[in-house]
């Protein structure tokens, strides 16, 4: 995800360098044949290239909101993710306290219990998170799993529905061994839903690909577009035909690469919501409720990197 707004002109121009590249090289060509011969017949009316960028713009406009949509419904997801996350620590922390249970059993076992259940919930939410971009969910979960959790999550594909369902069992037994009641234990399950919910709702824009022969015909309009019009300034402008239709065609071919990136917002690309920056705001956050260290990553490590202007 990109955190800086001073994002370098390198990286914005390597986005469309080759679409650049194309234009120039076809519209110097086009002013050098005309200059160097003397075609006059070559120029068209300026009204044909200007009703087609008008209804190119339309489209475009279209599919830039549609991606955006996409985009923000996988950050609103999260958002919720975040929420939900620190509720299900907070009904852990609070509704079974293990210092009021010396009595009945050991305080040792309520405590490793939340300790348990909180440090699952942060590796489920990383799991998620790798899960998503198409990267191993297993990686790095020793950290936050016993060896038995780790090892009832291996017969799984979905790993994070693995780790909702351990959550499931887990309740199950608090609820069981009383240290729970059923009110209370229906308000955890139903947080359970939600974060169910909300992983359903992340793979399916995962899982659902934007029209491919939209894109195509966007495009090749653009291709017609730029081809078109060299023939249509060169009468009006002669030699900054060249300089014009660069930057026509970088207002374009811009508007299009934003569209293409946020449209698929899982890609693992700095344009992607930010699920890494906000999975180690959930453990920082989620730690301090079970008095452990919290993570340090974001402030001191990738965005603490002056050098660098986004993280995933």
């Amino acid at each position: 995800m990109l955190l800086k707004k001073n994002i370098p002109i390198s990286y914005i121009v390597g986005k469309i360098k080759l679409e650049l590249t194309l234009v120039t090289l076809y519209a110097g060509v086009v002013t050098f044949l005309y200059h160097s011969y003397n075609i006059t017949g070559w120029s068209v009316p300026i009204s044909i290239p200007m009703i087609m960028g008008i209804v190119i713009s339309l489209l475009l406009a279209f599919r830039s909101n549609q991606a955006y949509d996409r985009w923000w419904e996988a950050r609103t997801i999260w958002g919720a993710i975040v929420n939900d996350s620190r509720s299900f620590a907070r009904q852990i922390n609070t509704f079974i306290d293990h210092k009021f249970w010396s009595d009945k059993i050991p305080n040792e076992e309520i405590y490793f219990f939340k300790e348990r259940m909180v440090k699952r919930q942060i590796a489920w939410c990383h799991a998620l998170s790798n899960h998503l971009r198409g990267r191993d969910a297993m990686t790095k979960m020793e950290k936050y799993l016993s060896r038995k959790d780790m090892q009832h999550i291996r017969n799984y594909n979905n790993i994070p529905m693995a780790l909702l369902e351990l959550h499931g069992y887990d309740l199950k037994m608090a609820l069981d061994n009383g240290w729970i009641n059923t009110y209370q234990h229906i308000e955890m399950d139903e947080t359970l839903t939600r974060l169910c919910d909300a992983m359903g709702k992340c793979e399916r824009i995962k899982n659902t690909v934007f029209p491919a022969t939209y894109s195509v015909y966007i495009h090749f309009s653009l291709v017609v577009f730029f081809m078109l019009m060299p023939f249509a300034m060169i009468e009006y402008i002669s030699y900054l035909t060249v300089p014009a239709m660069i930057t026509i065609a970088a207002s374009f071919f811009l508007i299009e690469k934003m569209a293409v990136h946020l449209q698929d917002p899982f890609e693992n690309r700095p344009t992607d919501t930010p699920m890494t920056a906000i999975c180690f705001n959930i453990e920082r956050d989620l730690k301090q409720m079970i008095n452990e260290q919290p993570v340090k990553e974001i402030n001191g490590g990738i965005a603490g990197n002056k050098k660098a202007f986004y993280v995933l």
